[in-house]
């Protein structure tokens, strides 16, 4: 029975390549998932536009009350929502960039 040392064992695993090639078509229902994805986004653009109204009418009403902590609330509230929507519409590039950087790491 012959026992493989450690280098030869390195060299086995050295000279496996992976690789990783997305395709929405290898696999059935790709074109589902995307779909649920786009609707997620858009149900998501929807909250953040929803949350950026209620925030921008929060901000109003506490400054003319003169209360603070509204006004500080609405502002947070703005402010996140249009974050969101920043990072919904930038995640598909975001993330390609990454993937692609990823490929290119040797």
């Amino acid at each position: 029975m012959p026992i493989l040392s450690w280098s030869a064992a390195a060299g086995v695993v050295a000279t496996a390549a992976l690789s990783l090639d997305p395709n929405d078509s290898a696999l059935p229902g790709g074109a589902v998932i995307q779909q649920l994805a786009n609707g997620v986004g858009w149900w998501a653009l929807i909250a953040a536009l929803l949350g950026l109204v209620v925030g921008a009418a929060m901000w109003a009403l506490g400054a003319h009350g003169n209360n603070y902590q509204q006004t500080s609330t609405g502002r947070r509230a703005v402010l996140v929502s249009g974050a969101a929507a920043l990072i919904i519409g930038a995640a598909p590039a975001l993330l390609n960039f990454l993937f692609t950087t990823g490929q290119s790491v040797h």
